[in-house]
C-alpha cells in the first residue's frame, strides 16, 4: 500500500500473509494427494498451473462478464467518475477502471489481479438508492480493497476452490462411467482412482474455503475502517450499509441467485430468502458488528474534532 493515504492495517497484512502461506501448503498437499491417488504428475501440474494463470490474469474480465457489467467512460457516468476521481486524489492512489452493472441488486465490488488491472463496479440499483455521500463511502470501501491489495490475495486464494471443484465434478463423472472395471496391470480400478481424486479435491476445497472465508470477513471490517477514516464520515457508510441490507430482502430471489457467487467480493452479501447465516461460514461479518465498529469510529472522530 505504498503511497496510499488509506489507513494502514497491520492486522489485515498479517492475515493475508498467513492465509497465503497456509494456502501454499494446501496447494502442495493438493498436488501430492492427486499424484498419490494415481493421477499423472504432469497432468496435475498443467491443470493447476493453467487454472492459476487463467484465474489470476482474467479475474477482472470474468467478474465483469458474469455480472453483465460494462466499463463506462467519464462521459457516460460523469458523477460516478467524479466521486472516484476525488477519492483517488484523497487516497493518493491510481484510478481504477470504472464499471456499471445493470441490475436492481444494490451492491458494489472491486476486482483485478493488480492495481493497474483493477476495476470498481457498482450496480444501477445501488446508484438509485444511495445519496452522494453514501455512494462515496461505499466507493471508498471498494477502493480500500485495491489499496490494501486484498483483492489480489482473494483472487489468488479463490483459484484453488475453482480447481478443486472442477476436479471433484470430473472425478464423480469418471467414477460413474468407469464402474468397477479394473485398471491395467492389475492396478486400482479407475472408479477407485476417481473417488480418491474426489476425496483429495473435496478436502482441498474445504480447507481453501475456511481460509478464504476467515480472511474475507476480516478484510470487510478493514475496508470499512479505511473508508470511514478517509472520508471522515463513518455515519454515511453505516447509512449505506443499512439501506443496502434492508432493501436486499425486497429483491426477487432470481436476481439474488444470479449474483450470489460474488458475495465474497460484494460490499454486502446478497442472500436469497430463507438463507441462514448459521448454516454456512459467512463471507462478511454480521451487519451489527460492522455498524458497531463504524459507531466507535464516529465517536473517536468526534473526540478528535
Amino acid at each position: 500500500m505504498a503511497g496510499s493515504k488509506f489507513t494502514p492495517d497491520r492486522g489485515l497484512t498479517g492475515r493475508m500473509a498467513l492465509t497465503m502461506f497456509l494456502l501454499v501448503l494446501v496447494y502442495v498437499a493438493f498436488v501430492v494427494g492427486l499424484v498419490a491417488a494415481g493421477l499423472n504428475i504432469w497432468l496435475v501440474l498443467v491443470i493447476v498451473l493453467a487454472f492459476a494463470l487463467f484465474s489470476y490474469f482474467s479475474s477482472d474480465r470474468i467478474a465483469m462478464f458474469a455480472m453483465g457489467a460494462k466499463e463506462v467512460s467519464p462521459q457516460q457516468a460523469p458523477e460516478l467518475h467524479a466521486l472516484i476521481d476525488r477519492l483517488c486524489a484523497m487516497a493518493d492512489m491510481p484510478k481504477p477502471r470504472v464499471g456499471v452493472a445493470d441490475t436492481d441488486v444494490p451492491n458494489a465490488f472491486a476486482t483485478g489481479h493488480s492495481q493497474k488491472a483493477a476495476v470498481v463496479c457498482v450496480t444501477t440499483g445501488l446508484m438509485r438508492r444511495l445519496d452522494g455521500q453514501e455512494l462515496e463511502a461505499v466507493l471508498a470501501h471498494e477502493l480500500s480493497h485495491i489499496a490494501h491489495r486484498d483483492v489480489t490475495v482473494m483472487t489468488v486464494a479463490g483459484f484453488l476452490g475453482i480447481v478443486a471443484g472442477f476436479l471433484t465434478q470430473a472425478g464423480l463423472r469418471f467414477a460413474a462411467f468407469s464402474g468397477a472395471s479394473r485398471g491395467n496391470n492389475n492396478g486400482p480400478a479407475p472408479a477407485v482412482v476417481a473417488l480418491l481424486v474426489v476425496l483429495v479435491s473435496a478436502l482441498a476445497w474445504a480447507l481453501s474455503f475456511l481460509l478464504t472465508r476467515a480472511l474475507s470477513r476480516y478484510r470487510e471490517l478493514a475496508a470499512d475502517r479505511a473508508a470511514a477514516y478517509l472520508t471522515g464520515r463513518p455515519s454515511a457508510l453505516g447509512s449505506a450499509l443499512t439501506k443496502i441490507t434492508g432493501d436486499m430482502s425486497r429483491i426477487p430471489s432470481r436476481d439474488l441467485r444470479q449474483v450470489e457467487p460474488f458475495n465474497a467480493f460484494f460490499f454486502a452479501p446478497a442472500f436469497t430468502k430463507g438463507f441462514s447465516l448459521n448454516s454456512l461460514i459467512a463471507t462478511h461479518p454480521p451487519v451489527e458488528r460492522r455498524l458497531a465498529q463504524l459507531s466507535d469510529i464516529s465517536r473517536q472522530l468526534g473526540r478528535g474534532a
